[in-house]
């Protein structure tokens, strides 16, 4: 675990393992690296890249109005050349898959591969839609006041932590008890950064990248819990149909957070999907 300077940002790393590097951006915003690390084993296999985004975690240096998807991918793709590689796999988690999804349109020749977990081409769904799926999934009303004013940062930093806990069920529907060690751990290690939430959701409304999905050539897997609400399947399968030659898995018994709540299978597909075109040695 270090800091790099990487740009105008420190940036909070963690690099662990061997073999084809494969970087992890964690969603958000607001939340850290540590919301990944139940990817931590595929370390056997790869070289894994996990860092906070900037003014997300325990990156520091800037002010929250500079996360623009301009600096967020520039900031990636200079973390890629002071570590040296040729090219890496990029994987993005909920807002992480939306710089992913950036990157990969600014960058095409950095990545070798795509791989997007639980999140979107546009910011259409989460702030307009998913409200909605949690009233026809009967989730109380109180549940979808907060959401809507979550998912467009209209809260107070002091109820960032408690809101995320008050939505725990509607993100991790199946999170029992052989997942509670893990979720209790991460709770206490993520830094919480509520001004990047509050920022980037009037920053980043009306982002979309529906229009420009086929640009992207490198292989491609969209995966999610099938019962996530914040992008439920149809998206997914609506940004999966919008990539040339993507692959969809939609993940059985998981809600937003999969890497948590089927941690074995989302490890699985993403060593199948690599090793298809890369060669991955234990």
């Amino acid at each position: 675990m270090t800091h790099m300077q990487i740009r105008d940002v420190s940036l909070h790393v963690k690099v662990i393992g061997q073999g084809y590097p494969l970087v992890l951006m964690h969603g958000g915003p607001g939340a850290d690296l540590y919301t990944l690390m139940a990817l931590k084993p595929l370390a056997d296999q790869f070289t894994l890249v996990f860092y906070d985004h900037r003014c997300n975690g325990r990156s520091v240096g800037a002010e929250v109005t500079t996360m623009t998807m301009e600096n967020l991918t520039a900031d990636a793709e200079a973390l890629r050349q002071v570590l040296g590689f040729e090219k890496w796999a990029v994987l993005g988690q909920s807002f992480g898959g939306n710089v992913a999804l950036e990157f990969a349109l600014r960058y095409p020749q950095s990545l070798s591969h795509l791989l997007l977990l639980d999140t979107g081409g546009d910011s259409r769904w989460p702030q307009e839609n998913a409200p909605k799926v949690l009233e026809q999934r009967g989730f109380p009303p109180e549940t979808v006041a907060l959401f809507r004013r979550f998912i467009n940062g209209q809260i107070e930093p002091k109820e960032f932590r408690p809101s995320l806990m008050k939505l725990g069920d509607a993100y991790n529907p199946y999170t029992g008890l052989r997942q509670l060690p893990h979720m209790l751990i991460m709770g206490l290690q993520v830094k919480l950064r509520p001004e990047a939430l509050i920022f980037a959701a009037s920053h980043f409304k009306g982002w979309a990248v529906m229009d420009r999905l086929g640009e992207i050539q490198v292989p491609t897997l969209v995966m999610a819990g099938r019962d996530d609400f914040q992008f439920p399947p149809e998206h997914q399968e609506e940004l999966a149909a919008g990539i040339p030659n993507a692959r969809l898995e939609l993940i059985d018994r998981a809600g937003h957070n999969p890497q948590d709540e089927q941690t074995a299978e989302v490890m699985r597909l993403i060593r199948s999907f690599i090793a298809e075109t890369i060669p991955v040695h234990a």
